[in-house]
């Protein structure tokens, strides 16, 4: 099973801005503790972050061929981002969106998320632990209910299994 883990904008300053909303874990403890519970379940990941949002739009659209999931953080894109939203429902491939504050106990215009309409689940406000949970909730997904592409962008109806790569 491979999984694709897109981190947004200013993700990348995590551990060094606004702590009491974030929280104080980096980026790479995040992206660590996520590949070791990907090896635990038997997921290969790919993680990239970026600022901008063609370069995050390219990497999903590119998830077609050899993915059979997302779990995408857009940061600040959930609120903005139609192109985002529509490159997600283009590939068809089911998707968790994570925040790790409660997008709804913040401003209004964090409130609403173009993304979560495409997206199987959304987790929001369990900090870096929503990565994982998604990570966890996805694969189940995946093994329960077989992902609708194959990992070479084909068809599939049974989908990988935990521990195939």
């Amino acid at each position: 099973m491979r999984i694709l883990v897109l981190h947004g904008p200013n993700l990348n300053l995590l551990g060094h801005r606004e702590e009491s909303i974030y929280g104080t874990a980096t980026l790479d403890t995040i992206d660590v503790s996520l590949i070791k519970l990907g090896e635990e379940l038997g997921a290969e990941l790919v993680i990239r972050q970026s600022n901008l949002e063609g370069e995050l739009v390219n990497w999903i659209q590119e998830a077609r061929r050899g993915y059979h999931g997302i779990i995408i953080n857009p940061a600040a894109y959930t609120h903005t981002s139609i192109a985002i939203r529509d490159a997600l429902a283009a590939v068809d491939l089911p998707t968790i969106e994570v925040h790790l504050s409660n997008i709804y106990r913040r401003e209004e215009f964090r409130r609403h998320s173009y993304v979560s309409g495409v997206a199987l689940a959304q987790i929001s406000g369990f900090g870096a632990a929503g990565y994982l949970l998604a990570l966890r909730g996805l694969c189940e997904q995946v093994s329960a209910t077989g992902s609708k592409r194959s990992a070479d962008g084909s068809a599939s109806g049974s989908g990988a299994k935990p521990g195939a790569r």
